[in-house]
């Protein structure tokens, strides 16, 4: 299946790109803007990220790990739960991200399952780093073999789990994704 999405992905990757679509920098800004002032009010790290399709803002949030005690509450993950909700939908194919740092590890896997179109991003992982927020240490873990990661990580039950696969696979009404 990870194939089939691959080419599905490309192929509507494709049709929704035209050549005369060019980043709009008045979005970005509005990004950079969403981060700044969310640090300026105290409110939590300095990252903003815009959703935007067809030149419509669908939405735009920052980064809101400590005020809500909730380490996903990155920026891009909170643009991506509002998009979904305004669209009724969880993909955003069609939709360009504008986010004021390159995404780290976990909201690059996100704004790939939501299936956006584009990323633009302003500041890179190396800038977050020398301000205190490297995320190196994600991509070294991942690139570890399994038993040798820092979180132990063991399988438990690994036939019985099958049954929510075969409950999935015999489910004549799911919404694939």
């Amino acid at each position: 299946m990870g194939g089939t999405w691959v080419l599905s992905f490309c192929m509507r990757y494709c049709l929704l790109m035209s050549a005369d679509s060019e980043p709009d920098p008045k979005f970005m800004r509005m990004a950079i803007d969403l981060a700044t002032e969310n640090v300026r009010g105290g409110k939590g790290g300095p990252f903003g990220a815009v959703i935007v399709r067809d030149g419509e803002v669908l939405a735009a949030a920052a980064n809101t790990v400590t005020a809500t005690n909730d380490p996903t509450a990155h920026a891009e993950v909170n643009a991506v739960r509002a998009a979904c909700v305004k669209l009724g939908s969880f993909q955003l194919f069609g939709c360009d991200v504008y986010t004021s740092c390159e995404p780290c590890p976990m909201c690059l896997a996100a704004l790939y399952w939501a299936r956006c179109s584009r990323i633009f991003y302003g500041n890179t992982a190396a800038d977050a780093a020398m301000a205190g927020f490297d995320d190196g240490f994600l991509y070294e873990e991942l690139r570890r073999p399994q038993r040798e990661r820092r979180v132990p990580m063991a399988q438990m039950l690994g036939k019985e789990a099958m049954a929510s696969f075969e409950a999935w696979r015999n489910c004549a009404e799911r919404t694939e994704y």
